[in-house]
């Protein structure tokens, strides 16, 4: 899990940055390593651009605060620099940090790689076809994407397949009428049982699948957090490892007969209008 909490999109967190209050963000960055968080991804939104040391300044606390190693999710390379290089790898236990996120779209990031030692996080949600950024809508092309720029990566620029996490773009359930959800299932079923890329890890932003819907399930149950167990029962025999998540959610395997998990397997069946069809059972019978 790579904690998913220092992020002003988190009213609390936007309310910590805005007072400057370190003591607090420490305290969210301990709470997430002591939850089992393997790294800890880290925005403070655009003030990044605008106060460059206050930036600095936040990225010193939270190392003071935990050894977890830091995921820079910025994508403006001027901004990455920053980071990289206030970043001490002493601190986390010599943990490199995480460039979130390089793509085929953003290739000229690969430069911060000059800076120090990174892993990176490449987003397989878009290619560039003919010189133009194009959108990935089926399994193959973000598998496609995800090992073309995986590779090049490693005979380009030196980086071990462990060091590379596909994003492959989790959908909000409630908007994925094209069924990206259900491409990015088995296109992590492609990059997993790929023979050239093992040892890669595979990712999400696991949060985004329940956006704007209900807080309860039909059966009563706490239907994001289902649902996001729901995704990862799914996923992970396919071969992803790594979540972007929120560390102290409490995600496990389901059942076979969980209500919540069938229900979103019709979902992934369906596509168009009968999406939201579908979507609707989840909270109402």
């Amino acid at each position: 899990i790579i904690g998913d909490r220092i992020n002003p999109g988190f009213k609390s967190t936007n309310a910590r940055l805005d007072a400057g209050d370190m003591a607090g963000i420490q305290a969210l960055a301990r709470r997430q390593g002591d939850a089992g968080a393997a790294a800890l991804d880290f925005t403070i939104g655009p003030r990044a651009k605008d106060d460059p040391h206050f930036l600095q300044e936040v990225i010193r606390a939270v190392q003071a605060a935990t050894s977890a190693p830091i995921c820079f999710d910025y994508p403006e390379p001027t901004v990455q620099e920053i980071c990289l290089k206030v970043y001490d790898p002493d601190r986390a236990g010599g943990a490199k940090p995480i460039i979130n996120s390089m793509a085929e779209t953003r290739w000229h990031m690969v430069d911060l790689l000059r800076i120090r030692p990174c892993r990176v996080m490449l987003m397989a949600s878009e290619r560039l076809e003919d010189g133009i950024g194009k959108p990935n809508k089926t399994a193959a092309e973000i598998a496609g994407t995800a090992k073309r720029a995986a590779l090049r990566l490693v005979r380009e620029h030196g980086l071990a397949l462990d060091d590379v996490i596909i994003d492959v773009s989790i959908s909000a359930l409630i908007a994925d009428t094209a069924g990206m959800n259900r491409e990015a299932l088995a296109a992590i079923g492609l990059i997993g049982t790929d023979p050239e890329l093992k040892g890669i890890h595979i990712s999400g932003g696991l949060s985004n699948i329940a956006q704007q819907l209900p807080a309860k399930a039909a059966d009563g149950s706490d239907l994001k957090l289902q649902l996001e167990c729901a995704f990862l029962t799914l996923a992970r025999p396919l071969g992803m490892d790594t979540v972007l998540a929120t560390p102290w959610r409490g995600f496990q395997m389901l059942p076979e007969d969980n209500y919540v998990l069938g229900v979103f397997k019709r979902v992934l069946e369906a596509s168009g209008t009968d999406v939201l069809r579908q979507v609707r059972k989840l909270y109402r019978k």
